[in-house]
């Protein structure tokens, strides 16, 4: 797991599947969330974390109005996205389908 740190977006997704965690330290379903993802033991994903307080500019380009957001890239391209809390088996369910995605 990769916390975003104002490097270039567009690079850090555009090979392979990345989930972009968008979240806030006060958050309390992001911590829960964030636990969820510490879980996810899967050398095919990378995970980033994006804190919306420290970049409100990514944040407001995805247009991510709640929190806990879920956005899911395959190669670049935006897949999939999920807002608020999801457990780890409904997360292992989407990491499947956008693995088995061509």
């Amino acid at each position: 797991m990769t916390y975003y740190k104002g490097e270039n977006f567009d690079e850090l997704v555009k090979s392979g599947i990345t989930l972009v965690d968008f979240y806030a330290d006060w958050c309390g379903p992001c911590k829960m969330l964030g636990s969820v993802l510490e879980t996810i033991d899967d050398n095919d994903i990378k995970i980033l974390k994006v804190n919306v307080d420290e970049y409100s500019d990514l944040a407001n380009r995805f247009r991510i109005m709640s929190i806990p957001h879920l956005i899911f890239f395959k190669d670049g391209k935006e897949i999939f996205s999920s807002v608020g809390f999801i457990d780890k088996s409904m997360l292992e369910e989407k990491i499947s389908e956008v693995k088995s995605l061509k």
